[in-house]
């Protein structure tokens, strides 16, 4: 029987971002100087088939510094940790990575030169998201109030309309943010807001590679973990920029063909902590039962590296 025709447009940028595949590396060399086990205080990034990879090498994942032994290496994963962490961990002198990603450090340190300065904190962010937990956990508890929504603009209590700047979660839905966005500078109008946007560059350029493909596909798949923030934003971006049906998978196990019966055109992404093992997965899954012809939409070069921590680079 032969195979009906596919066009399966295949996003670029996809997968993997620099500061997941920093945070990966740093798991790696950790296992290779000091040798297993090594813990790491949460998920490293949002990826089950990643992180059992590494729980293989010899990696434990924790959810807090508790479970941890004071005499093996602690990591912290790429979403970032509240600075209680860190202290307790130099209190129990204990040795520590921190593998926060360098532009969620970004917004850390913008957060805390506001407070210096005096200013309350509004983060835009997910609630219960490790990210959002990590930068609210830099100031003391109330100093930094959550919004979600543009509903939550108008019910936001603050102290100072005056003295107010906000932040945003870096995996954040980059046309979503800019309605709360605008909504926080139309109820507070001396809002000060970030240098540079928060949201990072690869989930920009993830974004911005689904809408553009979007508008050619009967059917989109995301691959990537059901908590991975920017994975779910992913899905969402593709159902507004006009694909029917979007929709998020783990593995090509996940893929639902029964809900794809009759598609002639495709399209495939992957959130920022999925491998390329796992998209060239799906690929293949689709190479099975159609006659495929990949086409790539491609809407930006990324060409990020962020260097490892410098106890990672030094002999042990």
């Amino acid at each position: 029987m032969s195979k009906m025709p596919l066009t399966l447009y295949l996003a670029a940028p996809r997968g993997f971002c620099a500061g997941v595949d920093r945070a990966i590396k740093i798991v790696e060399m950790a296992l290779d100087k000091w040798g297993a086990p090594v813990f790491v205080r949460h998920e490293i990034v949002h990826n089950k088939f990643v992180v059992d990879g590494l729980r293989d090498k010899g990696a434990v994942f924790v959810e807090t510094l508790d479970e941890c032994p004071d005499d093996r290496p602690v990591i912290f994963s790429a979403h970032g940790v509240p600075k209680a962490v860190p202290a307790a961990a130099a209190k129990r002198e204990m040795v520590y990575v921190d593998a926060t990603c360098p532009l969620v450090s970004k917004v850390h340190i913008e957060a805390q030169r506001h407070a210096d300065n005096g200013l309350q904190m509004i983060m835009i962010g997910h609630a219960g998201h490790p990210e959002t937990i990590g930068t609210m956990g830099q100031l003391p508890e109330g100093d930094v109030l959550l919004v979600e929504t543009v509903e939550d603009v108008a019910q936001v209590n603050v102290r100072d309309p005056e003295r107010l700047a906000f932040v945003t979660q870096t995996t954040l839905s980059v046309d979503d943010t800019i309605d709360i966005v605008e909504a926080l500078k139309t109820r507070f109008p001396a809002i000060v807001g970030p240098h540079k946007e928060d949201i990072c560059y690869a989930t920009t350029n993830r974004q911005e590679a689904v809408k553009a493909m979007a508008p050619k596909c009967d059917a989109m798949l995301v691959v990537g973990a059901p908590n991975s923030s920017n994975s779910k934003r992913l899905v969402e971006v593709g159902t507004k920029a006009g694909c029917p049906y979007s929709q998020l998978v783990q593995r090509a196990a996940d893929i639902d063909w029964r809900a794809l019966d009759g598609i002639t055109s495709m399209g495939i992404t992957a959130g920022a902590s999925a491998p390329e093992a796992l998209i060239e997965e799906v690929i293949q899954a689709f190479k099975d039962r159609y006659e495929v012809t990949v086409e790539m939409v491609e809407t930006a070069v990324e060409n990020v590296e962020f260097k490892v921590p410098r106890v990672l680079r030094e002999p042990a």
